[in-house]
Parts: structure tokens; sequence; C-alpha cells
């Protein structure tokens, strides 16, 4: 018995000993204080009309251009500032340029989307399809140094949904089959009728400081089911944005 208790009285003193010897694990501090919570994020890309046919893809003229302007907010994880969570809103564009082909989205009784093949017809030096959303952005961000956003490794994954706000057509330039001028008119014609009016896509960024690389993949088509084929953008390019 008196051994036992030895042992007992040893083992209690020897305890705090043992226990300042385990190293605790202390997690990394950060000041935010000089962190902004609200931000502007700019991006310029080019589109790609995945998806279609060969009878539109040989009428694609040039870089098929994009803009799109968003106002975020960042909310910093309280465990752990390095990831955060951005949400925004703002406007997303895209055009979408041929040479010799017409996209008729004024046609009236006509089910499906017109794409004319003016090769040896009358023809626009210059023709696009316009669109421009209503967007909000939603993403998961990871910054290395949270404390300097601007001078740090980043990265995001997201989504965005929009509602078209406007979808238009325009030809500069009236030309005859031989590429005569016939006159220098704009004509514009501006209808929704044939377009998917919401747009739901996935988005990703990586890059450093204040530019980040992006790329964003829409789920779902440019026109609407059944009155042309089934059409995706995507999209990448450069973002200038604090966050």
């Amino acid at each position: 018995m008196r051994k036992l208790l030895v042992l007992v009285v040893a083992f209690i003193a020897a305890s705090p000993a043992f226990s300042q010897e385990i190293p605790t694990k202390t997690k990394n501090k950060f000041d935010l204080s000089n962190r902004a919570g609200d931000h502007f994020m700019v991006q310029l890309g080019v589109n790609s009309m995945q998806g279609a046919p060969d009878s539109i893809k040989d009428h694609l003229k040039g870089l098929q251009r994009s803009a799109n302007v968003y106002i975020m907010l960042d909310k910093p994880f309280k465990g752990n500032p390095q990831f955060s969570i951005g949400i925004g809103a703002g406007i997303g564009t895209n055009n979408y340029y041929f040479k010799k082909m017409i996209v008729d989205i004024g046609a009236t009784g006509s089910p499906l989307l017109p794409f004319r093949d003016v090769d040896s017809a009358q023809n626009y030096k210059k023709f696009k399809i316009s669109t421009a959303f209503l967007e909000v952005p939603l993403e998961l961000r990871f910054t290395s140094n949270p404390e300097m956003p601007n001078k740090t490794f980043k990265a995001a994954i997201g989504i965005k949904a929009g509602t078209l706000l406007n979808a238009h057509t325009k030809g500069k330039v009236l030309r005859d089959a031989n590429d005569k001028v016939l006159n220098n008119y704009t004509v514009k014609e501006t209808t929704k009728n044939y377009f998917n009016t919401t747009r739901l896509a996935g988005t990703a960024r990586v890059g450093y400081g204040n530019f980040t690389l992006f790329g964003a993949y829409s789920f779902t088509g440019i026109f609407k089911d059944g009155v042309a084929a089934d059409m995706k953008t995507l999209q990448v390019g450069l973002t200038i944005s604090g966050l």
C-alpha cells in the first residue's frame, strides 16, 4: 500500500513538469485594420463560342472582346483570414464579331435564329452581336498574406449568376457582293427574343497583387433551346482588383 501511495504522489508531482514540455500550436494572428472591406473588380477578356458549328465558326472575326465591372464585398473567415468570401454585383458584357454573316435577331415568324451567309451578297464591313448581363458573382478566395493583399499570391473559385439586360446586333458600312461600299450607315437591332435571359457560369482566378488571370465558363447557352446550336461562352482574360 505504501509503495502504491508513493507512486501516486510521484506521478502527481511529475505531471506539471511533463505538461509544460508539450508544445502548444499557436495560430497566426493577422492585422486586417488596413484591409479594405469592399473594392472594384474590373475584367478585360476575350470570348470563345464553344459548340459553334463550322458554318458559324468560319465567319467569326478577330478577337471576341468582353468586359466586366463589379463592386465586391470581402468577408474574411474569422478562424483563418487567409480565406474569405467575396460577393458583389455588376455588369458583364460580351461581343461576338462576324465577317460576311448577318445574324437576324429581328426575324419574325421563324422558330430558328437565322445566321445568313452573305459571302456572295450585300454584307457589312463590321457586324457584331452584343449582350449585357446584370450579374452577381460569388467567390471563395485565398490570399497567402491577408495583411498585404496588394503584394501577395491569391486565387479564387466561384460562380456568377446573371439576368440579360440588353442584346443587340450592329452592322456598319454596307457593301455589295464585291465589297464596294454602298453606304456608311450603322444599323442596330435590339431584341431578347432568341437569347437565353439567364446565365450561370463557373469562375476561377489566380495571380499576384492587383492582377490575376481569370476564366469563366457559362453552363447555360447563349441562345434559347431549339433556336440555334447549343453554344456556350468561354471567357479568359485579366482581372484588376484589390482583393
